[in-house]
């Protein structure tokens, strides 16, 4: 595979990914926040910290 080919699927899967958790979050109600960004630089980790990640209440509780 060619450095360009490589480059060009890499970034057309970011862009899918981004796609993804964006309409996860409208279809399920949630806020997809800063997720679709951080998916479009960082590709299947952005998506895995939308899914995982869980902000701290108040209280320091989750």
């Amino acid at each position: 595979m060619e450095v360009t080919e490589f480059l060009l699927a890499t970034a057309v899967a970011h862009v899918g990914f981004a796609i993804f958790v964006a309409v996860h979050a409208h279809l399920t109600d949630e806020e997809a926040g800063y997720w679709p960004y951080v998916t479009l630089l960082l590709g299947i980790a952005g998506v895995a910290g939308y899914f995982f990640y869980e902000e701290q209440s108040e209280s320091g509780h989750i």
